[in-house]
């Protein structure tokens, strides 16, 4: 017999990349839910990683440094380590709470931080971020993504450099006839994204038959701005998380269940 905090068998489509899923998936599996294994983005290297190493090489030269994700920290620290670690005098600045436990599991526990929004925009709203004409920002990100932080500190006053760690790409093959078949049997009642790309490129692999299995199941989104893309995609069915992480995403979940919204659709 299910308990309140039970995903009572609620089978969930998660689509994080398969290196960042399996904590997330435990903790559904741990609450009595079904974790499905579905990424819809591979982090590969960078096409060209040269600018961002010669930036490492002249790293302290720089005022501030932003982690616009996990993936950055992993990517970057290495070959930032390798060039002598992080400058004493750099302040170091992450946008999710991913990035300040990535940074953390690196040693690295001076970073600002948004107080609850977790966006660039909740970066972007801090008092050091609003006072930068002048400086040098080192902005270590993945390819193609938002230009909101280049843009705003860029009119701020601010020089802004990207060091591009790593693309996203999204996967080659994948089980598509598998995977509507298990959604036409009901086995999936609730799906998780957590980036816009994340969302595109699942809309992109189901195809209409999918998207519109997709846009009626409740989709757990971790920002206001990916609400808004799954919005205009046409899904009607959307819970928004308190943050990105895995125990908000969890409890999203389990508000989900208890509210009776059940898997068997």
């Amino acid at each position: 017999m299910g308990t309140p905090l039970d995903l009572r068998g609620l089978g969930v489509l998660v689509t994080r990349p398969k290196h960042q899923a399996e904590p997330l998936c435990r903790l559904i599996e741990g609450h009595g839910g079904i974790a499905i294994r579905w990424p819809t983005l591979i982090i590969a290297a960078p096409r060209d990683p040269a600018p961002a190493l010669a930036l490492f090489d002249r790293l302290v030269t720089y005022d501030l440094a932003i982690f616009t994700s996990a993936n950055a920290v992993e990517r970057a620290l290495p070959a930032i380590r390798e060039r002598g670690g992080i400058p004493d005098r750099l302040d170091i600045a992450a946008i999710g709470q991913a990035s300040g436990r990535a940074l953390a599991r690196h040693g690295i526990d001076r970073c600002l931080q948004p107080g609850g929004d977790f966006s660039s925009e909740g970066l972007l709203a801090l008092p050091r971020l609003r006072e930068v004409a002048g400086q040098r920002i080192a902005l270590i990100c993945g390819e193609d993504g938002r230009e909101l932080l280049v843009e705003t500190l860029s009119a701020r006053g601010a020089w802004v450099d990207r060091a591009e760690v790593y693309r996203r790409e999204r996967p080659a093959t994948a089980n598509i006839e598998g995977l509507l078949a298990r959604w036409k049997r009901g086995e999936i009642g609730a799906v998780t994204v957590t980036s816009g790309e994340n969302l595109r490129n699942l809309f992109d692999m189901l195809g209409v038959a999918g998207q519109d299995y997709l846009c009626d199941t409740p989709l757990i989104v971790v920002s206001a701005r990916i609400r808004r893309i799954a919005a205009e995609y046409g899904c009607r069915r959307l819970l928004l998380a308190r943050e990105a992480g895995d125990d908000a995403i969890a409890a999203a979940l389990l508000d989900l269940t208890t509210n009776s919204l059940s898997p068997a659709r």
